[in-house]
């Protein structure tokens, strides 16, 4: 068999790793937090390389280069054509985020979320004063589904401004198929309710799955949204603080400018802005390389479960790296199942509740690693569930 570039191990213990350091003990082994253990693209490292070389590192011009990738990237990729005027750069998606809010929302106000859903929307709500309300997703034993029911009673109440979209769904992973976005796009539309959709995760879908981005269904949704992006997941580069956000409303734009002047996130790093350009020029081959072998990790995965963990069901991934595990045959709370994983294995996961009390009795895994790491991780729960009982 041909090893990959993605099957080397890469130490980064000792590299300030939020991943790999947090943890004294060298034997803990991380699959939690969402970072992957491959090294990036080689054009993304030889254009940072060429960068560093050349010694000052001082404020940074966005150039037009920074632009044209962008949007090259995304109307040839996925088929959405993107202006250049509706792009505001900024530090990162959670900061984009928490600037949208700031922008469009008042305190007091409340914003609407599909949980289990990614934890930082919980804190960009309430660090704006505003309230959260959650229309839960529905989980059928495979996959998650939208109560469009529920969604349409929640959207209606009084109060809701926003709904934060996650597209593709972090923990849940799905790819929302373009029918879906259209009915979420419908009520909201129809109850005055502004869509802000995360698509940090768009690059990372399977094969059978399509990513559509929610402001391409139609001009009413491009003109009743706000999309924020980043090439941070796709090629592991979350560390150099580069995101975007699209809004092609004049007037939106402007208060989100005025937002993110407001937070102090309005500025981006030499080395965001050289690695988003190589990345969206000359990154799609290793990006698809990188799919092919997530879903390997994927299938190995399931079948590891299959055979080994009988009752932990696995939600089918169609998009993200990160899979999302029914834990509820051990009978324990998802906080005490990280707690003591953590300490009788040294195996750390997320527990599922850090994404809303709908998580509770899952657990969220991140295979962005090479296969014999991610088998350990999976020996490591099996020894786990096999003391339990």
């Amino acid at each position: 068999m041909m090893v990959s570039d993605f099957d080397r191990i890469n130490d980064r213990h000792g590299t300030c790793s939020y991943k790999w350091d947090s943890a004294r003990d060298r034997n803990v082994l991380p699959m939690w937090v969402a970072d992957m253990d491959f090294r990036t693209a080689p054009a993304i490292v030889e254009a940072l390389q060429e960068r560093v070389s050349q010694g000052i590192f001082g404020y940074t011009h966005v150039p037009d280069e920074y632009y044209d990738a962008v949007t090259s990237w995304f109307a040839g990729r996925h088929g959405w054509d993107i202006s250049r005027e509706w792009i505001i750069y900024t530090s990162g998606v959670v900061p984009a985020i928490s600037a949208v809010i700031k922008a469009l929302a008042e305190p007091g106000d409340r914003i609407l979320v599909q949980t289990p859903v990614y934890n930082c929307f919980f804190s960009s709500i309430r660090n704006n004063g505003c309230e959260m309300v959650s229309s839960p997703l529905v989980y059928d034993g495979r996959t998650y589904h939208i109560d469009f029911e529920d969604l349409d009673r929640k959207a209606s109440l009084p109060g809701v401004r926003l709904m934060l979209l996650c597209n593709p769904h972090n923990p849940a992973g799905r790819v929302w198929t373009r029918e879906e976005l259209g009915r979420i796009g419908e009520i909201c539309i129809r109850h005055g309710v502004t869509v802000v959709s995360d698509e940090i995760h768009c690059e990372l879908v399977y094969p059978g799955y399509k990513y559509t981005p929610f402001a391409s269904v139609s001009d009413d949704f491009l003109h009743h949204s706000v999309t924020c992006f980043s090439p941070s997941k796709a090629f592991n580069i979350a560390g150099l603080q580069i995101a975007n956000i699209v809004s092609a409303d004049p007037d939106v734009r402007r208060r989100i400018d005025k937002a993110i002047n407001i937070n102090e996130v309005c500025d981006v790093n030499p080395f965001g802005v050289t690695a988003t350009v190589a990345a969206y020029t000359n990154g799609g081959e290793w990006l698809s390389r990188l799919i092919a072998y997530l879903k390997g990790n994927y299938d190995c995965f399931r079948e590891f479960c299959r055979e080994n963990l009988p009752g932990f069901n696995v939600a089918e991934l169609e998009g993200t790296y990160l899979v999302w595990m029914d834990c509820r045959p051990l009978g324990m709370k998802s906080d005490d199942i990280e707690s003591a994983l953590l300490e009788k294995t040294g195996l750390w996961l997320n527990a599922g509740t850090m994404y809303g009390a709908d998580g509770e009795g899952f657990m969220r895994w991140n295979i962005a690693c090479p296969r014999s790491v991610m088998l350990d991780g999976l020996e490591r729960f099996r020894k786990f569930v096999s003391s339990c009982r």
